[in-house]
């Protein structure tokens, strides 16, 4: 695990270096933040680059560090090195003379690390019984995410395939899921490897989302309250406590005690917006890296479009004094706007692999701020840059890909709302969070709280709540979420200026605001605390699967073809092993037609007459034949006895069934 750490602080500080190169005026605590998220994704990209060349080895992790770690040679020039002295000086100065605002930062930096620490401790848990997760939402997932981070790392998965379908390209984003499989073959186990990861990624994501509420608001209460309502963002699900309490003997204490998983998102229900932290962050790990870098983009695309050419004495929370006055003409001869786009489209160049959702809307984003605050020349730069990354990526990724792009997109209004009238099902899964929007763009105190140009910057983010609501873009539904999200990421710091207004005009109304800062965020809090406070476990994998799978990397070559069930947690998808069919549901959700193999598997399981030939055209080596199987795909035990029985764990066996 040490190497792993290692690996992980190298590239964020090498991240933080480079940020040198674009941004002025800024704490080194965001630098860190802003660090991290390049520094990984640096690597992750660098990495699978070499690793599909020499493989995923001690060797290509060197190289991809190597490279990655190059921007560090910026500090050894003086222009930049008297700059990190400087702030690094400034950073000693507030640690060893903290004054009150200093502390209040640490106390809430301090209390969320706690929460995602527990938070992803619980995200994977391994013990006697087996690999489980504290979270139902991440029940479904984490076998997939699983699957790709062992088939880099054990699977020698090289130009990859699918790990749930094989023979066919991988076109899913996983680029965070081969963070954790470099960290995995760095010495970390399969739960450090996501911890490390999610943990910092998290941070920085809240740090990120400060910075942005600071520059954008110039309001240091709301730049503290942007965070807190994107992260627990939920609608009025809460009241679902108070009707658990009239039914429960401990009343609401005992309601408290026994909370259930979700009160965002529930199955089968009308209840589809989910809380960001138990639905998106933890389940779906490619919002984990992808939202902090689209945040980055979008801090840059608002400093760089100021009349300023930077930021102002609000965003680093110091006193006029201790600003360091940027001299951009020291470090470069682009204007420092120039700059900041530059540094903008290496973020968003960075997407495609990482969460392509985010892509999209950061580049669609981009088209129309770009005709909104023209800057021709800037806009330029940035689309320039994010291309000349990003394309690369887009033509690997589509080349030959098996993808039905038509199963993707349809008319459908209303998004995931069934049968329930729009309005409602909109006011129930958000609660007061739109009626709050408006009221932040139409009120008037001094003036109006949204001032012109930060509501021209937001206008655009209403089309990821429009669009998504009047055509599906993606098989299920409840995907659209993944663009939908952003427009509650947007608008949040406008709800944050308006609590913080509120909260300064007297008690009357910062009683209000209290009020209406918990309706929006209770439901997300009710989930985080679930996944916190509550020792619940979702089985996975058993005990003895997880033995089985060690023995599967035994009595196996990384790049054989094993049928199994097709389920969501067979114990192939532990060994990085080729899987012949994994869980339909995710299958589908790829854009990808599986019925033809799912129905022949079910022929080759019976042992029908033509299973052999099927096995032989698939190019199946080995086949298990376990409780999953006997449960799914009954199996013909007299067929499968022909072959040869590798070994056995309780009731697991593999069978070679490959003919040499």
């Amino acid at each position: 695990m040490i190497a792993s750490l290692l690996l992980a602080l190298l590239v964020t500080l090498s991240g933080t270096v480079a940020t040198y190169l674009y941004d002025e005026d800024v704490t080194l605590t965001a630098r860190l933040c802003a660090g991290t998220c390049l520094g990984l994704a640096a690597l992750g990209l660098i990495g699978f680059v070499v690793a599909s060349f020499i493989s995923l080895s001690g060797i290509a992790i060197l190289i991809s560090a190597a490279i990655c770690c190059s921007p560090i040679a910026i500090a050894t020039d003086s222009r930049y090195s008297k700059r990190i002295k400087q702030d690094l000086e400034t950073a000693r100065q507030t640690l060893t003379n903290p004054n009150a605002e200093s502390i209040g930062y640490f106390v809430f930096y301090l209390l969320v690390a706690l929460i995602f620490a527990k938070v992803f401790d619980r995200a994977v848990i391994v013990d006697a019984s087996g690999l489980s997760t504290g979270l139902l939402n991440n029940f479904g997932d984490l076998p997939f995410h699983i699957s790709v981070i062992t088939g880099f790392a054990y699977g020698n998965n090289f130009p990859p395939e699918d790990p749930t379908f094989a023979g066919v390209r991988f076109t899913y984003p996983f680029m965070s899921d081969f963070i954790s499989a470099m960290f995995l073959r760095c010495g970390a186990d399969l739960r450090q490897s996501m911890f490390i990861e999610n943990f910092l990624l998290a941070i920085a994501f809240v740090g990120l989302l400060h910075r942005w509420g600071l520059v954008m608001l110039r309001d240091k209460l709301a730049a503290v309250i942007t965070p807190l309502l994107v992260l627990l963002n939920g609608g009025l699900g809460w009241a679902l406590l108070f009707r658990q309490a009239v039914n429960n003997e401990g009343g609401l204490w005992g309601a408290l005690t026994e909370l259930q998983p979700s009160y965002t998102v529930i199955p089968e229900t009308t209840w589809r917006w989910g809380n960001a932290i138990s639905a998106l962050l933890v389940p779906q790990r490619g919002f984990l890296l992808g939202l902090p870098l689209a945040v980055m983009v979008f801090t840059q695309w608002w400093l760089a479009t100021e009349k300023e050419s930077t930021a102002t004495a609000p965003e680093r929370g110091k006193k006029k004094s201790n600003v360091r006055q940027p001299q951009p003409e020291e470090t470069s001869r682009f204007p420092l706007s120039q700059r900041r786009m530059i540094g903008a489209g290496v973020a968003a160049g960075l997407l495609p692999l990482v969460h392509a959702h985010s892509f999209v809307v950061v580049m669609g984003m981009g088209a129309c701020l770009a005709l909104l605050f023209i800057r021709w020349r800037d806009w330029i730069t940035f689309f320039v840059v994010a291309s000349a990354i990003a394309i690369p990526q887009l033509l690997w990724s589509t080349w030959h890909s098996a993808v039905h792009a038509s199963s993707f997109f349809a008319w459908e209004f209303g998004w995931d709302r069934g049968q329930e009238n729009p309005i409602m099902f909109w006011f129930k899964n958000t609660g007061f969070f739109i009626p709050l929007i408006l009221v932040a763009i139409l009120a008037k105190f001094d003036g109006y709280l949204v001032r012109r140009r930060l509501l021209f910057f937001y206008l655009p983010f209403t089309l990821c709540f429009i669009i998504p609501n009047v055509m599906k873009m993606a098989p299920w539904i409840w995907d659209n979420i993944k663009v939908l999200y952003y427009w509650w990421l947007a608008s949040a710091p406008l709800v944050a200026l308006l609590l913080a207004k509120l909260w300064r005009q007297g008690p009357i109304r910062r009683t209000a605001a209290i009020i209406l800062f918990g309706c929006v965020t209770m439901a997300g809090a009710l989930d985080v605390a679930s996944i916190t406070l509550q020792s619940a476990k979702f089985g996975i994998f058993d005990s003895a699967g997880m033995a089985f799978a060690d023995l599967i990397k035994q009595k196996t070559a990384p790049r054989a073809l094993i049928i199994h069930a097709p389920v969501h947690n067979t114990p192939v998808f532990l060994t990085g092993r080729r899987s012949l069919m994994g869980y339909p549901g995710h299958i589908w959700t790829h854009g990808l037609q599986y019925l033809q193999r799912e129905s022949e598997i079910k022929r080759i399981y019976l042992g029908m007459p033509d299973a052999e030939q099927l096995m032989k055209n698939y190019g199946i080596d080995y086949a298990v034949v376990g409780p999953l199987e006997r449960t799914v795909v009954p199996p013909n035990e007299k067929f499968f006895s022909r072959f040869e029985k590798v070994g056995q764990v309780g009731e697991y066996s593999l069978y070679k069934v490959r003919r040499e």
